[in-house]
């Protein structure tokens, strides 16, 4: 049964590396056995991440794009396939920008679409061109509880949010038949930095306890289980999924 959820021989490319989410899923691929490609928004931004796996025992590298320049994007893409086949593609690195939608500045809408969608698109591109050559390939998005609902003062975010659930089911549909997996995970509140601010809210902070089964706020390790099995061959009948890592927010 371990051999299901190996990924040795793999190469994974994960963005948003260097901190929340990111790094817990780059750290878990290499945990089962996957080369890691980290990245992050700064230069040098992921090497902490990629330091840890390799003081574990594990091989990894560190890149750095900004995702809401798609040129950077390309570039990204480029370099990782220079490393060799990319076999798992996370797209996990994402931006929040909070205010009212009577105000909201179009600079930040558009930078919040560009970073949480446009990236993941490129991406998928230009990396699943390869995947569908060789006929094998997992692409795991990252969605969010706003891909089911509108949350408060985050109209950019919910709707780039709501958009990374469609794309992952439209790409199943073009390329599950070609041997590729393309499925996303939607995490409940967890403690990380796009949080921030709801967690230090108190009012908040205890409506939002009060409505996960639970009793706590996700950690980023929670999401290590569901990423390695979207990740491995004990998914390969799995597409165009989105399972919610939510302590039960959705039950309730």
């Amino acid at each position: 049964m371990s051999a299901l959820f190996s990924l040795k021989g793999q190469r994974a490319l994960v963005t948003g590396a260097s901190r929340g989410l990111g790094k817990a899923i780059a750290q878990a691929l290499a945990e089962a056995g996957a080369s890691v490609i980290c990245c992050s928004s700064q230069v040098e931004g992921a090497s902490a991440t990629a330091s840890q796996i390799e003081a574990q025992g594990g091989q990894a590298y560190a890149l750095a794009a900004d995702l809401s320049d798609l040129d950077q994007v390309r570039l990204l893409a480029e370099q990782a396939l220079a490393l060799g086949q990319i076999h798992i593609l996370v797209n996990c690195g994402g931006t929040i920008f909070r205010a009212p939608a009577v105000d909201y500045p179009m600079q930040e809408w558009q930078t919040v679409m560009r970073v949480n969608l446009d990236s993941a698109f490129l991406l998928s591109q230009l990396l699943g061109a390869q995947m569908l050559k060789r006929g094998q390939g997992k692409i795991i998005n990252i969605a969010s509880m706003l891909s089911y609902s509108g949350g408060i003062t985050v109209p950019a975010y919910t709707a780039s949010k709501h958009a990374i659930t469609g794309l992952t089911k439209a790409l199943a549909n073009e390329w599950a038949t070609s041997g590729l997996n393309i499925n996303a995970i939607a995490p409940g509140y967890f403690r990380t930095d796009n949080t921030f601010a709801l967690q230090q809210d108190e009012v908040r902070n205890q409506a939002i306890l009060a409505r996960i089964p639970a009793g706590r706020w996700g950690e980023p390790e929670d999401l290590a289980g569901a990423a390695v099995f979207l990740a491995s061959s004990a998914s390969n009948y799995v597409n165009g999924h989105v399972l919610a890592v939510d302590g039960g927010w959705l039950a309730r």
